[in-house]
């Protein structure tokens, strides 16, 4: 049976990292308000730029672009496919299975395209530190995008810029874009997302609900012209709508970690002190009998 100095050090430790516990779960509970904030105010925007896409695209049914979806534009891929994968993950750790589930996803991926050609595009270090070990080609990394919680335009443009030359180089370009970010539902739930980033559809790929109807939009441009602009906005609006549902998702599952793990430091202490008590009450009663029998000797 262990003694009260080292029960006494150990109740010590579990009660400091209670406390880093606790203090991370109330940094990461003010976080996710914020974040929670922009992912609610980023998605009505995104869906009613889709809708007008999608408004547009019928106006210009001849319309061709590179970016646009195979059997609609000019590209038509055939047998072994290129493909570019766009990982979101975090940066750091402590968040529960939020990266492990994102790396899962990626995993799967990769083997239900296992005879394609599979780059990585990758966003955190923490799908970059698995990666990197194995045999996936890593196209590039971009660490510390979401690492402080507040995601910029401008990083989302840099990513979606590079991502789309990618897709039309003239050098050996890639066939389709894809990206895995995790969708934010609340702190407590979030879900892996594979969506494919380009070649972008003419069609909404979230229909409308039942009670909505169509609107009558008028346009000073031609549909073309505005078909034209609005298509590499699409990946820019797209890329950064999966960032902030990423960072949101990310400090949602740290907060839920944070706290069952100061609920577990708490069970520890508890029981570390109850069986402190009890060595303690042994002690006191083994010095009892030894003067008890002492006495009696006497």
């Amino acid at each position: 049976m262990p003694n009260l100095k080292d029960l006494r050090r150990r109740v010590r430790a579990v009660q400091n990292t209670r406390q880093i516990t606790k203090a991370m779960k109330m940094v990461s509970s003010a976080k996710l308000r914020r974040a929670k904030d922009r992912v609610v105010a980023t998605r009505p925007y995104t869906l009613k730029m889709m809708e007008i896409f999608r408004d547009i695209g019928l106006r210009a049914p001849e319309y061709r672009h590179p970016l646009l979806a195979a059997g609609e534009g000019e590209r038509v891929p055939k047998g072994r496919e290129r493909l570019l994968l766009l990982l979101i993950t975090g940066d750091k750790g402590l968040c529960g299975p939020y990266n492990t589930n994102l790396i899962k996803a990626a995993r799967d991926f990769l083997r239900e395209h296992e005879k394609d050609e599979v780059e990585l595009v990758i966003v955190g270090r923490k799908g970059n530190e698995f990666f990197r070990r194995r045999p996936t080609k890593i196209r590039r990394n971009y660490p510390n995008i979401t690492a402080t919680g507040l995601v910029s335009l401008t990083d989302a443009q840099m990513i979606a810029r590079e991502v789309t030359d990618d897709f039309i180089s003239e050098e050996n370009p890639f066939d389709r874009v894809f990206i895995i970010y995790s969708f934010f539902k609340s702190a407590l739930s979030n879900t892996p997302v594979t969506e494919q980033l380009l070649p972008i559809g003419r069609s909404d790929p979230q229909p409308l609900e039942k009670s909505e109807t169509l609107v009558d939009y008028l346009y000073e441009q031609p549909p073309d012209e505005i078909f034209g602009t609005l298509l590499p906005k699409m990946v820019v609006v797209q890329v950064y709508r999966a960032l902030l549902e990423a960072v949101a998702s990310e400090t949602g599952a740290r907060m839920t970690a944070m706290e069952a793990a100061t609920k577990n430091a708490d069970e520890v202490i508890e029981k570390l002190t109850l069986t402190m008590n009890r060595v303690r009450q042994a002690a006191i009663t083994r010095e009892i009998i030894e003067v008890v029998s002492g006495a009696g000797a006497s």
